[in-house]
């Protein structure tokens, strides 16, 4: 014959609500803002009342994450030729992306909409190597262009710059050497 034990249960304390952390709104992706001009390029030196507005957008391809900054240049900033005004990292985009292949990829949205002199651009890229940075700066330069006028969107979607390029490395698998690669077969 079973018996059941009977437990007498202890008194729950009641727990301590923590109260929640005050945080800031959680701003949009992607937004027109304005900014403190400050002494970080000759491009940001003027402004109306000391600020200028951008329209801010986020690029990405493999690791890399790039976050563009789209000016709209003055009549005073025309002087340039055939040059866009694109900073990357505090650097000329010619500097920083020795290539020149990779210089036209990062051109590649404002020559779409043949606009190369009608806008600036500042860019802090981050990740994976370079030619991943600079497909992640020509997506943001497209999705920033599409915030500044909406009848660009059709030209640039049309030529496949809007898309994100899904394609990254293919993880490593238990067992093999690399993702798909495996061990010499040995048969004794």
């Amino acid at each position: 014959m079973v018996t059941k034990k009977t437990t007498t249960k202890k008194p729950v304390k009641p727990k301590k609500v923590k109260e929640p952390k005050k945080v800031a709104p959680v701003q949009a992706e992607i937004e027109l803002a304005e900014t403190e001009v400050n002494a970080a390029g000759p491009e940001l030196s003027e402004g109306a009342n000391g600020k200028e507005k951008y329209f801010s957008a986020v690029g990405r391809r493999k690791e890399s994450v790039a976050r563009v900054r789209l000016f709209t240049k003055k009549a005073s900033d025309m002087a340039d030729g055939d040059k866009a005004l694109v900073q990357v990292n505090g650097k000329d985009y010619t500097q920083y992306f020795s290539d020149v292949n990779l210089q036209n990829v990062v051109e590649s949205p404002l020559k779409k909409l043949k606009s190369l002199n009608r806008f600036k651009a500042t860019v802090l890229v981050k990740g994976g190597g370079s030619k991943g940075q600079a497909d992640a700066v020509k997506h943001g330069i497209a999705r920033a262009l599409v915030l500044f006028d909406l009848n660009f969107r059709k030209k640039l979607k049309k030529s496949g710059l809007l898309t994100r390029d899904p394609r990254v490395k293919e993880r490593r698998k238990y067992g093999h050497k690399k993702a798909r690669k495996s061990g010499q077969f040995s048969k004794r």
